[in-house]
């Protein structure tokens, strides 16, 4: 009689036989020694141009103009933004303590992102998923940080494998979920809040971009989705909706001039105090 073979399921993405994934669970990766971060968030959205990045980056200037000591990790290594939203220009440098992350020139946020090593910012990265999650592992352990109060990371669009290694491997205290009030856009967000649950990251709740359009003489909001499918969707997940985020011309005049460190987005106090709280309450 034959020996009944027996066959594993990988619990993330149910293919039997994972080579690279199995059940038990991964160790997170451990930052350099001089490196101590009190909080890491990642921001994610199931779809790239919902506004993950602006989201990052106004989470982390309302984090710092508070007075918190705050980093960025553009773990968008195939679309790198970070450095341009903040004009951040110049190589990160490194030596026996690690790379350097660049600051920024208001409130001295820390960048490490991959288009702080290429010698043209236009250069794509022609990489494969195992090398660029490698990548976004050594920025997380190889950075020299040194004391932060949280690190934002800017995560990929989609549920891929950098998303997931950065769910894996190091150890989020919360994810903010990007989305705007699309159908299309909220059915597939709703794929990153499913990855989120299967990989038992906490979520602190959702933003939602793009939400409306104020009028510049009256003030009044004018909504650009005839149904707010974004609040339909958290309601379904039992997720917060913790700020709606405006198409802001201001915002997009000073992102066009890397100085997004001069807006004002107030609308994110909801999400700062959520963050804040010691332990993220688990949705």
């Amino acid at each position: 009689m034959s020996e009944k073979k027996t066959s594993s399921k990988c619990e993330t993405c149910q293919v039997a036989g994972c080579g690279a994934r199995t059940n038990t669970p991964p160790q997170k990766k451990v930052p350099q020694l001089s490196t101590r971060i009190n909080k890491i968030i990642g921001v994610l959205s199931g779809k790239g141009g919902v506004g993950k990045s602006f989201v990052s980056s106004v989470l982390a200037v309302e984090l710092a103009r508070k007075g918190y000591r705050v980093g960025i990790m553009d773990a968008d290594i195939t679309g790198p933004s970070i450095p341009r939203i903040f004009s951040v220009h110049g190589y990160a440098y490194g030596d026996e303590k690690g790379m350097y992350p660049v600051r920024t020139e208001k409130y001295g946020i820390k960048v490490m992102s991959v288009n702080l090593l290429l010698d043209e910012e236009e250069t794509p990265v022609l990489w494969r998923g195992p090398i660029v999650s490698g990548v976004v592992d050594q920025f997380y352990t190889d950075t020299y940080w040194e004391e932060l109060d949280y690190l934002i990371i800017d995560m990929p669009p989609g549920t891929g494998d950098v998303a997931l290694s950065v769910m894996q491997d190091i150890p989020l205290d919360g994810l903010v979920i990007v989305s705007n009030p699309s159908k299309l856009v909220s059915m597939i967000v709703a794929k990153a809040i499913n990855m989120a649950k299967k990989t038992d990251t906490k979520i602190v709740g959702v933003v939602e971009n793009m939400s409306y359009v104020a009028c510049p003489n009256c003030g009044e909001k004018i909504e650009l989705y005839p149904h707010n499918n974004t609040q339909e969707m958290a309601d379904k997940y039992e997720v917060p909706v913790l700020a709606r985020m405006p198409l802001d011309p201001a915002l997009s005049a000073l992102v066009e001039e890397g100085r997004i460190e001069d807006y004002d987005a107030s609308y994110m106090e909801e999400v700062i105090k959520r963050i804040a709280i010691s332990d993220v309450t688990a949705c």
